[in-house]
This record gives C-alpha cells, sequence and structure tokens, in this order.
C-alpha cells in the first residue's frame, strides 16, 4: 500500500512537472502573439513557436517565398503583420510609407535591427551590421571610397580584369563552345572586387583554384552550423547572443583577417599608396583608431575595419556575379534585346573614340535598363529591414509604430507586383525607360534600396556590370547550348543563385573588312 502511494504521488508529481513545464513553454511560444490583434492590423494566424515560419525552418521553402506568401495575402493593405518565430513583424506594403520609412522619416528608422554580435561574428563590426551613431560615423569615412573621382581612377583596374576575363573566354573557346557564364562572371567579379577592395590581384581567370575564391565559397556554403545559428538568431536573439555561435567557419574567418591584415602591413611599410577601397579603409583606421580625437564617444577597433573591407568584397564580388550571370541568360533567351544592346554599345563606341573610357560608360543608358530588369527579376534588394528607432506615427492612420518594431518592406514582392511591374515574369528593359521609370510611384524601385542606408557600392557595381557586359557582348554572339536551362534552377536558400551553373554559348562575332 505503502509503495502504490508513493508511485502514485511520484507519478502525479511527474504529471505535475510535465504539465507545469508544458504550459511554461506554450507560454513562452506564444506570449507575443497578441500583438497585431490588439493593433487592428491585419496578420496571418501564428503556429505556436513557429509563428508563420513553420515551413521556412522545416526548409520546406525559402524565407522570399514565406515573404511573398505573406505579401500576397494581403493585396489590398498598406500594412500587415507577421510573426517570425517569436517576433513581431510589420510588413509595410504601401510606397508612399516605404518611401517615409527610407527617405523622409529615415530619423525614426535609422538601424535594420540585425543584432549581430561582433565577438561572435567577424562581420558584426561592417557597415551593414552596425546600427547608430557609429554606423554613421563609419559610412562618412567608407563614403569618399566610392565618389565619382574615385571611380574612375579604379577604372583602369576594372578594364585589366576584364580583358583578363576576354583572354580567359577565347583560352577556352579552343576546347569547348559551352561556357558556364555564371563562374566566369564570378572569377570577374572575384577579381574586380579584390584588387578594388583588398588591393590584391587575385588572378581568378589564371588560377581557378586560388585560396580567395575558395575561402569565399565556404562562407555560401550550406551547413549545420549556419542553419542551427540562422534558426537561433529566429527564435531567440537573446540566446543567440548569449551563445555567440559563429555561423562562419574559424578557419575562413582567421583568412580573411590575415589576408587584410597583410595588405595594411605590406602598404605602411613600404609606403604604398593605391586609389582604391583598401586605401579609403587605412585612412579611416588611422582617423578613427590610431588618432580618435574627432569621435571619443564612440571606440572603433582594427575589427570594424578588417570587418568592412571584408562586407565590401561579398556585397560585390557574389551579387555581381549573379546579376551579370541571369542578364547573359537572359539576353540569349531573347535575342531581339541582345541585338538591341550590341547595336547600343557599338554606337557608343564609336561615339567615344572606340575604347570603354568612363565617359563611354556614364553613357550607355541602355545597358543601365538592362542591367536594372536583371535585377528587378533576379535579384536587387531581396527584402530591405529596419527597426523603428523612436516611437512613429504613420501618417494619416491609427497605427503606432513603437520604439524596436522590426520592419520589413518586401522588395522581392514589390518589384513582381503586376501593379507595378505589367507582365513582371517577362523581360523588358524598357520598364525602365525615363518615361517609363516616372510612371511608377517612389518606393517601388528598391534595387539598391533607397535612402541613407542605400547600397553603398551601387556606383562600383553598375561600372564593373557595364564594363563586363561591354566586353562580352561587342565581341561575342551569346546563345542558349545543349545545358542551357530555361527556367534557371535555383539552389535552395535565400539568395537567388543558379544550382547548376548558367551555360550558354558564346560565338566569337566575325567582323567584315
Amino acid at each position: 500500500m505503502i509503495l502504490w502511494m508513493i508511485n502514485c504521488l511520484s507519478d502525479s508529481f511527474t504529471l505535475i512537472c510535465t504539465t507545469v513545464v508544458g504550459l511554461l513553454f506554450y507560454y513562452y511560444s506564444t506570449a507575443t502573439y497578441e500583438k497585431w490583434r490588439k493593433a487592428n492590423v491585419p496578420h496571418l494566424k501564428p503556429v505556436p513557436l513557429f509563428g508563420n515560419f513553420y515551413r521556412t525552418t522545416m526548409m520546406l521553402e525559402s524565407l522570399n517565398n514565406t515573404y511573398d506568401k505573406i505579401y500576397k495575402q494581403f493585396p489590398d493593405e498598406k500594412m500587415c503583420g507577421f510573426y517570425q518565430m517569436r517576433t513581431p513583424f510589420l510588413m509595410i506594403r504601401d510606397p508612399e510609407i516605404i518611401n517615409n520609412v527610407l527617405i523622409k522619416d529615415f530619423s525614426h528608422f535609422t538601424d535594420r535591427g540585425f543584432e549581430m554580435d561582433p565577438s561572435a561574428n567577424f562581420l558584426g563590426s561592417s557597415l551593414f551590421f552596425t546600427n547608430g551613431q557609429k554606423w554613421k560615423i563609419m559610412r562618412q569615412k567608407i563614403s569618399p571610397g566610392f565618389t565619382s573621382g574615385k571611380l574612375k581612377l579604379m577604372h583602369s583596374q576594372i578594364k585589366e580584369c576584364s580583358k583578363e576575363m576576354i583572354n580567359y573566354i577565347d583560352r577556352k573557346s579552343k576546347t569547348t563552345d559551352q561556357f558556364d557564364v555564371h563562374d566566369i562572371m564570378n572569377k570577374y567579379a572575384t577579381d574586380v572586387t579584390g584588387t578594388c577592395a583588398f588591393g590584391l590581384k587575385l588572378g581568378s581567370m589564371t588560377d581557378e583554384d586560388n585560396e580567395f575564391r575558395k575561402f569565399a565559397k565556404l562562407i555560401f556554403k550550406p551547413s549545420f552550423r549556419l542553419i542551427f545559428a540562422n534558426t537561433l538568431v529566429m527564435i531567440s536573439p537573446k540566446i543567440s547572443r548569449i551563445l555567440k555561435i559563429n555561423p562562419t567557419p574559424p578557419e575562413v574567418e582567421d583568412y580573411f583577417i590575415s589576408s587584410f591584415r597583410g595588405v595594411i602591413e605590406y602598404r605602411e611599410k613600404n609606403n604604398v599608396n593605391r586609389n582604391d577601397l583598401a586605401q579609403t579603409l587605412m585612412h579611416a583606421r588611422k582617423e578613427l583608431i590610431l588618432n580618435n580625437n574627432s569621435y571619443p564617444e564612440e571606440k572603433f577597433t582594427e575589427m570594424d575595419i578588417i570587418s568592412n573591407a571584408i562586407i565590401m568584397y561579398f556585397a560585390g564580388a557574389e551579387p555581381v556575379s549573379d546579376t551579370l550571370g541571369f542578364c547573359l541568360h537572359e539576353l540569349a533567351i531573347n535575342k531581339q534585346v541582345q541585338d538591341k544592346l550590341r547595336e547600343h554599345i557599338i554606337t557608343k563606341m564609336e561615339k567615344h573614340g572606340g575604347e570603354f573610357t568612363n565617359d563611354y560608360l556614364m553613357d550607355l543608358h541602355y545597358a543601365d535598363m538592362v542591367l536594372s530588369e536583371t535585377l528587378r527579376k533576379y535579384n536587387g534588394s531581396l527584402n530591405i529591414f529596419r527597426v523603428a528607432t523612436q516611437t512613429y506615427q504613420v501618417p494619416d492612420s491609427s497605427l503606432i509604430i513603437e520604439k524596436g518594431q522590426q520592419i520589413l518592406i518586401p522588395a522581392y514582392s514589390i518589384h513582381r507586383d503586376p501593379k507595378y511591374y505589367t507582365n513582371p515574369d517577362v523581360f523588358d528593359p524598357e520598364r525602365y525607360s525615363p518615361e517609363e521609370k516616372l510612371k511608377r510611384p517612389s518606393g517601388t524601385d528598391l534595387l539598391f534600396g533607397d535612402g541613407p542606408r542605400f547600397c553603398i557600392g551601387k556606383r562600383l557595381a553598375e561600372l564593373e556590370m557595364k564594363l563586363g557586359l561591354s566586353e562580352i557582348i561587342s565581341k561575342f554572339e551569346v546563345l542558349p547550348c545543349e545545358k542551357t536551362e530555361n527556367p534557371i534552377q535555383l539552389a535552395a536558400g535565400d539568395a537567388i543563385r543558379p544550382k547548376n551553373g548558367i551555360w550558354l554559348s558564346l560565338k566569337p562575332i566575325v567582323v567584315n573588312c
């Protein structure tokens, strides 16, 4: 009898403990889910713990597709709410409010809202993740590296990389007529960003297995470490900060840190001064770290400089190579666009003395339209994040956005919304003619973001892409081949990237004299 009572009490205690733990876990999982109902904001019903991201967490769909589904659920709403795991997000769909957040009322939304501990991730000190006054100071120090004057001085370095790309294609064409143009564009973009941001001549066209590219690829390679770190951030940013799990393999971090430190040491020792971003960052290092008298309230470290050099590489090489690869694919499929672009390039070349000068590139308006349409369809700013740094009353609305509220601007979905872009699946560069652009409201063209936090490397990327495109289109006819996929299969993950490369034929253009 006594044993039976002890067992009953034990079972009851276990049941009570299990029930209490279950209730506490349920409360933790759902405690934030009244936010949008109380604010009278239209939203999707959340699932405990997962919010509206169950399929994303289970890797059944990409993050972009999840955001896009939410966007399409509320076609007549200016704003809607959703829950990224436990975190309430406000999605802004209305172009006028988007314009307010990014530009007009930027002072209320200065930060991206990402919380990345620099001690846990070497990119945490970069311009992309830095917030507040520290971001403002660093942006001011780096911006001189992207002026029109500085870009003119980088032109010869980029041109050299484009010539090496053409030589590489010429060599390969002796053994094959089918090319993975995405891989070629990645080599080109790696060399350009390597020389401009790191001051290194990487020679990717001659050394296809160079360490720089090898370690860069590891950054984007899916791994348990990466998936676990990203999932933990979505479930609980606080726990993620405490555990300090770095999604980047240590050997990758060590390689890039030592590479840029080597650049600094070499230039200082040999009194080398080049017109590139590396020199701009070294100047910022001198002002902010070695002689920081102007900003005593902010403490900058060596990693603030190194982190920005590395983010310039990742923000430049991968998006540029993706965009150029997809662009060449569209030109191969849409021959009439390719022919028009080639005629435009040749006409402008003749106007500027047959050389790809800086003035020529500035005059290449149809190429701008072609690249903008590629970015709209495939890449650009996929989604823009902000956090309210001050309480904000939404104009002509009863909604008050509280300080600390996470905000998403769904650029990916806006660029595919038939309301703004008729037949969005069709590749049509004419969308970006001056007349067509005037027809669209502000806040719907977000290819490089907008406002004070727009992509700082926009002009460098455009220069690099137009020069690479000019070299190829003026010398080769771009055609589909046996390996060409249409549509292109995309790799798993949140970035829009080809799964199997982008295979095309590059047929040399024979000029009849």
